[in-house]
């Protein structure tokens, strides 16, 4: 019965391993809009709400600009925030521009990967 079982989970690991090779193939990559926010932005809270629609077409990925591992971005930023990039490039800041967003999305999807 041990032999058994151990041949089982053997078989259950490379099961699992061919799924996830499979299905992380067949997946797009989701580009990554990353939001500069800190506690509390208003502006950031309603762009996020405007997003909402297109959450399935990114990933969003927030950082707070007030911690002290991102102050080079609170130098940058923190009188222009919300400010969003697009895949690690500057796309938009202080309010959401759908038409930009919706053609960097649109030029990602052509090119059949997130980024």
């Amino acid at each position: 019965m041990l032999w058994f079982q151990g041949n089982s989970i053997q078989f259950a690991k490379y099961s699992f391993r061919l799924f996830l090779r499979n299905h992380s193939a067949s997946r797009t990559i989701l580009p990554v809009l990353t939001l500069f926010t800190k506690n509390p932005c208003p502006l950031c809270d309603e762009a996020k709400e405007v997003l909402e629609p297109y959450k399935n077409r990114f990933i969003l990925q927030e950082v707070d600009i007030t911690l002290p591992e991102n102050s080079v971005w609170y130098e940058r930023y923190k009188f222009d925030i919300p400010v969003f990039h697009l895949n690690g490039e500057f796309l938009m800041m202080h309010r959401v521009n759908i038409s930009k967003l919706e053609k960097q999305l649109q030029k990602l999807e052509q090119q059949g990967t997130g980024g």
